[in-house]
C-alpha cells in the first residue's frame, strides 16, 4: 500500500504541476476557455465573463502548488481534500462538455497537448481513482524534507507562480505552442500539402422496401438497391490531414485580401481582436512605431473583429491613421495574447511578436 499510495503521489502531483504551469504559461488564453465555459450555450454563468483572468490566475496557481503541497508531504488532509474536490468539479464539467457536445477543446494543458472533452473526462476519471487512493490512504503520505522548510516551500512557489504570470501578462508567452508561433509561414499552415491523407467516411443509406426500412453502407457512391430511398446518413471512419491554421483570413468591405497583404515583403499587423476592450497604453506607444516602420519601408495594417465606426474611432482618437482590416476575433485571439500586439512578417512568415509593452524591441 505504501508503494501505490508513493506512485500516485508522484503522479497526481507531476500532472498538477505540469498541467498548472502550462496554463500559468498563458493565463489569458485559460481566461479564454474559461469566458466559453462561462458562455449562455454551455454554464450560462456570464456574470462570470468579467472575472475571467484573475479566476484563471486564481485556479492554475492554486492547482500547481497543490501539486507541489502533495509531492512534498505538506498538510495532507488538506492537500487530499481538495485534490478531491477539485478533480470531482473538472470530471463533472468535462463529461457535461463531451456529453453535450459544448466545448471542443477542454483546455487542461492549454495549446500545448490538446484534449477533447471525453479524452479529458478519461483522465480525471483515471486521476479520481488515484486520489481516492491518497485520500483514503493519507496516513502512508510520509513528508520530505524538513517539516519546517514546508511552509517555506510552498511560499516561495506561491511567489514564483505569481511573478511568473506577471511576466507573461506583462509580455507574451514564454513558450509558444500556438499554430502561429515565430517562423510559421501561415499560408503553408493552411494548406493541405500533396499526398496528404483524406477523411474517409461511410454513407448509410436508408431504404423503404417492401413496407421496412433497410440501411445499405457504401464509400460514397449510391446503393444498388430497390424500394424508396428515405435518406443518407454520413459516418467519418478515417479523418483525414487538417491544416493547423484554419480560420484565418483578411477581409474589407467583403473582399478578402490575405492573400494579397501575405506577399508583403516587410509586413507589420497590429491586432486587437477588441477594440472596446483593448488597453489605451498599447495604443498610445503605437503611433511611434507604425512612424517607424513605415519610414522603413513596411506595410502596416490592423486587424480587428471590431466594426468599421470603431476603427474609425481609433483612429481619430490617437491620431493613428492604420488601415484597418476584419479577421475572426477566435483567430485573433489566437494569433497574439496582447491586446493590442504587434506580428512582423515577411511573405506570410512570421517574424517577430510582441506584447504592446515591448513595441520598443521591434526590429526593422
Amino acid at each position: 500500500m505504501k508503494l501505490l499510495v508513493d506512485i500516485s503521489r508522484w503522479v497526481v502531483g507531476i500532472l498538477f504541476i505540469f498541467s498548472g504551469f502550462i496554463k500559468l504559461n498563458d493565463p489569458i488564453g485559460f481566461s479564454f476557455k474559461l469566458e466559453e465555459y462561462f458562455s449562455p450555450s454551455v454554464l450560462d454563468l456570464e456574470f462570470l465573463a468579467p472575472f475571467a483572468l484573475v479566476i484563471a490566475l486564481l485556479v492554475v496557481v492554486f492547482e500547481l502548488v497543490l501539486g507541489v503541497m502533495l509531492i512534498i508531504g505538506y498538510l495532507p488532509k488538506f492537500t487530499t481534500w481538495a485534490l478531491l474536490l477539485m478533480v470531482i468539479f473538472f470530471g463533472f464539467l468535462t463529461f457535461y462538455s463531451a456529453y453535450y457536445n459544448k466545448v471542443t477543446d477542454c483546455g487542461c494543458f492549454g495549446d500545448a497537448i490538446p484534449l477533447t472533452p471525453w479524452q479529458s473526462f478519461y483522465k480525471d476519471m483515471i486521476l479520481l481513482v488515484l486520489i481516492l487512493i491518497l485520500f483514503f490512504k493519507r496516513e502512508y503520505i510520509t513528508p520530505y524534507f524538513a517539516k519546517a522548510s514546508h511552509r517555506w516551500i510552498v511560499f516561495l512557489s506561491f511567489m514564483l507562480c505569481f511573478v511568473f504570470a506577471y511576466y507573461v501578462l506583462m509580455h507574451l508567452p514564454v513558450f509558444d505552442f500556438r499554430a502561429y508561433k515565430e517562423g510559421t509561414n501561415i499560408e503553408q499552415a493552411m494548406s493541405v500539402p500533396p499526398g496528404a491523407p483524406e477523411a474517409i467516411y461511410d454513407y448509410h443509406w436508408k431504404f423503404l422496401v417492401n413496407g421496412e426500412e433497410k440501411i445499405y453502407t457504401t464509400s460514397g457512391s449510391y446503393p444498388a438497391a430497390e424500394g424508396e430511398f428515405i435518406e443518407v446518413e454520413t459516418e467519418m471512419v478515417q479523418e483525414g490531414y487538417v491544416p493547423p491554421i484554419l480560420d484565418f483570413s483578411i477581409e474589407r468591405n467583403g473582399e478578402k485580401y490575405t492573400s494579397e497583404i501575405l506577399q508583403e515583403d516587410k509586413l507589420l499587423m497590429i491586432v486587437a481582436y477588441s477594440l472596446s476592450r483593448s488597453e489605451a497604453d498599447g495604443f498610445r506607444k503605437l503611433k511611434n512605431v507604425i512612424e517607424d516602420a513605415r519610414a522603413s519601408g513596411y506595410r502596416v495594417v490592423g486587424l480587428s473583429a471590431s466594426g468599421e465606426e470603431l476603427k474609425e474611432e481609433m483612429n481619430q482618437k490617437y491620431n493613428l491613421d492604420l488601415e484597418w482590416y476584419f479577421s475572426d476575433e477566435t483567430a485573433l485571439k489566437t494569433i497574439i495574447r496582447s491586446n493590442p500586439g504587434l506580428v512582423r512578417l515577411q511573405e506570410g512568415t512570421i517574424l517577430q511578436k510582441l506584447h504592446w509593452n515591448d513595441a520598443a524591441d521591434l526590429q526593422f
